[in-house]
């Protein structure tokens, strides 16, 4: 079976910087790897390169049997990848409830003139997506925030309201940059159980960067080390963890 996921010597030059290079990898439908390295080393701009944030120097992405290449970011998002961001970017100045619900506007069907005067499919197509749109919040214990300005909300509730942001696009693939920046262990610790209940639930294939190895080698069924631009080193957890090129360059003497 072809993975969901297919990258072929992908590369990304920044002037004479190489960022990425020959990023090859691949993930099955239903898989949860993980992307760790050295900050600086290459794991944001191959996330910019799978979103279409950037224009791949040279390689080739393959999502679903289709090359992702020159596509734009909202049409990679209709094809159906999603993504949070390792600086949390939200709506700020629209409620809680609206920043979910504005992610649905890729699977509308109502027209502009619809919309504009409120007749044929808006309502009822309004009424759907307001209802999707809770039971995500319901599901991320925000519905009681549902009214609140997303910029009002504690740091841990805004990395939650991304997720349901992300996951209202119904992608097939989610790509989590750095979803435990800023969270103390107990809520890394809840972080890791949604992540693994969300996976099942949604059915969900998930690419994930983070820096807590406890959350790395806990939820994750393989995972690829980047050190300046280019994989290191594959593998399942232990492989990693043993690996001793990955010890010397990343993890240190103990995981």
């Amino acid at each position: 079976m072809e993975p969901l996921l297919k990258t072929s010597n992908l590369s990304k030059s920044f002037g004479g910087i190489k960022a990425v290079q020959d990023f090859n990898v691949y993930i099955n439908s239903g898989e949860l790897v993980g992307l760790i390295g050295p900050n600086g080393a290459g794991k944001t701009t191959a996330f910019n390169l799978l979103t279409g944030v950037y224009t791949p120097t040279t390689g080739n992405i393959e999502f679903n049997g289709h090359s992702l290449v020159g596509m734009k970011p909202y049409k990679i998002t209709k094809q159906g990848i999603a993504r949070t961001f390792q600086n949390i970017r939200l709506f700020d100045h629209l409620t809680v409830i609206d920043n979910v619900k504005i992610a649905y506007n890729y699977h509308i069907k109502y027209t502009l003139a619809e919309a504009i005067l409120r007749v044929g499919r808006y309502g009822s197509e309004e009424e759907v997506v307001e209802k999707k749109a809770m039971e995500l919040l319901e599901i991320f214990n925000l519905a009681d925030k549902k009214d609140e300005l997303a910029a009002n909300l504690p740091y841990g509730q805004q990395r939650r309201l991304e997720i349901a942001r992300a996951l209202a696009a119904q992608p097939k693939l989610l790509l989590l940059d750095e979803p435990a920046a800023g969270m103390n262990p107990q809520e890394t610790h809840e972080l890791m159980e949604m992540i693994s209940w969300i996976r099942k639930t949604f059915d969900l294939t998930i690419l994930l960067i983070e820096h807590d190895m406890s959350l790395v080698m806990g939820i994750c069924e393989r995972i690829y080390v980047l050190e300046f631009g280019k994989i290191l080193a594959q593998g399942i957890p232990d492989e990693i963890k043993s690996n001793t090129e990955v010890i010397k360059a990343y993890l240190g003497e103990e995981v």
